[in-house]
């Protein structure tokens, strides 16, 4: 596996900071039950600590919405996938559990405010690299069947033949790409836009590890990509 960031990315976006794991040999499934217990109680937390709080105030989204902007989408209209989440949180008051994986990447998605997408690789071919779309790539969004194409210059996650897995940065994930109970190996990402957000990527990244050999198993090569390490490979 291999995953980059084009340097007409790190160009553009300066701030940006990616933890990503790349994982091989994991045991999927339905959520357990200690995990999902503290995938609620971590809700329970997240929900208390935000309070009032709007959304838009907090560092983490906040670079997100200016990211999102950078690339000509209004994030009042496509919200970030960290921003989606603790919305339906905050309003709803719980996020159903999934999966075993989906859980996992969510429980740290809103501990860190961050977001975090964990996709399978079978359906994948060659390096999967973050760049501006040029319009031809080829997407099916989750849980449907029809292909759509990125609009040109928008930010997607992509592999060597074109097949998008991630839309609008960290908008919306494929159909193809999606985790599910019987995913052994993936990608796992999470990314932050805002000044100072290393630290909080070395730390998401480091409970993700810790969750997925907890949880999961398999094996893992992992690192905080930016630019002066725009690729990992494992």
């Amino acid at each position: 596996m291999r995953f980059c960031y084009h340097a007409d990315i790190l160009a553009r976006f300066p701030n940006l900071a990616g933890g990503v794991i790349l994982a091989r040999g994991l045991r999927g499934g339905a959520t357990p039950d200690a995990l999902r217990a503290a995938y609620f109680a971590e809700q329970a937390a997240v929900n208390a600590r935000i309070g009032q709080t709007p959304l838009s105030e907090l560092p983490t989204l906040n670079g997100w919405r200016s990211a999102f902007r950078a690339f000509g989408v209004d994030p009042t209209q496509y919200r970030s996938a960290a921003e989606a989440l603790l919305r339906r949180l905050t309003k709803k008051g719980d996020i159903p559990s999934i999966n075993l994986l989906v859980d996992l990447g969510n429980l740290v998605s809103i501990r860190y405010a961050l977001p975090v997408a964990v996709f399978d690789v079978r359906a994948l071919t060659g390096a999967v690299t973050v760049h501006f779309a040029e319009g031809s790539e080829r997407f099916t969004p989750l849980g449907e069947s029809a292909v759509e194409h990125p609009d040109v210059g928008e930010v997607v996650f992509s592999d060597e033949t074109g097949l998008v897995i991630a839309r609008r940065w960290c908008w919306r994930q494929s159909e193809e790409s999606a985790a599910r109970e019987i995913t052994t190996d993936a990608i796992i990402t999470v990314e932050a836009q805002h000044a100072g957000g290393l630290a909080e990527i070395e730390s998401a990244l480091n409970d993700l590890l810790a969750l997925l050999t907890t949880y999961a198993g398999g094996s893992y090569e992992s690192g905080v990509l930016g630019a002066g390490r725009p690729e990992i490979v494992g």
